[in-house]
């Protein structure tokens, strides 16, 4: 490979391959921490809006124990909040609506 007209050594060229790799690593979002659950009526709500561009959409990971066997729903509407808190305190309220209203019928 040449740059300005010079050509590089293998080692010189490894670096510069390696850089945007580095890049990315040094400039990546840190991974979000894990979430605790919030329990409700024997289920365990995981909130986590999703970010859409400027705003938050309403989501979450509900589990319940039936039977020996944990069972998921996942809860995505089309909600949205500006704030990431504010989504979560409304998806907490959704996840809890749903479970009211559905029962264990949200895991079928």
């Amino acid at each position: 490979m040449a740059l300005l007209g010079h050509r590089l050594s293998d080692t010189a060229l490894l670096k510069v391959r390696a850089m945007p790799s580095f890049l990315s690593r040094l400039f990546a979002k840190a991974p979000a921490p894990p979430v605790e659950p919030v329990l409700y009526k024997d289920c365990r709500i995981y909130p986590a809006p999703v970010q859409d561009g400027a705003v938050y959409r309403i989501a979450a990971r509900i589990e319940k124990d039936i039977e020996g066997t944990t069972r998921v729903h996942h809860l995505l509407r089309a909600d949205t909040h500006n704030a990431r808190d504010d989504a979560t305190a409304a998806t907490l309220a959704k996840a809890q609506q749903a479970i009211d209203q559905l029962g264990d019928t949200l895991f079928s």
